[in-house]
């Protein structure tokens, strides 16, 4: 069985989300916040898309914050793997932003899962 981390980073770094183009990141990341009740909050800014998502209303406030953009990955020579498909090597994940960000975005949307499925009536 795959960890729940490892599979949304692998769909994550699997979308070539240069710069200003998000092409589907924010969305996988939406559709996974709506179904644990957040409100989302779509932000534009000139030609980049940004979110705000919130779960509760009142309380303690925790934020994560990341991006899902990557600048273009230059020549696809130089690379030991290609920037957009996932690799796993000796137990280690390859793929832009592997380790920064979509990574952590994962592990922060998983921890938001798992949290609000321990303690459903949170305050904040």
């Amino acid at each position: 069985m795959i960890c729940p981390v490892l599979k949304l980073a692998q769909q994550l770094i699997q979308q070539p989300s240069v710069s200003p183009d998000d092409n589907g990141c924010q969305t996988i990341l939406i559709n996974r916040l709506k179904k644990l009740g957040f409100s989302i909050e779509v932000m534009p800014f000139d030609d980049t898309t940004n979110l705000w998502a919130y779960h509760g209303e009142q309380g303690e406030t925790l934020a994560f914050a990341g991006h899902t953009d990557v600048v273009p990955p230059g020549a696809i020579d130089n690379w030991r793997y290609p920037p957009f498909t996932t690799t796993l090597n000796n137990g280690l994940l390859y793929g832009r932003e592997a380790a920064d960000m979509k990574g952590s975005l994962a592990a922060m949307i998983i921890a938001a899962e798992r949290f609000i499925s321990d303690f459903p009536n949170h305050s904040g």
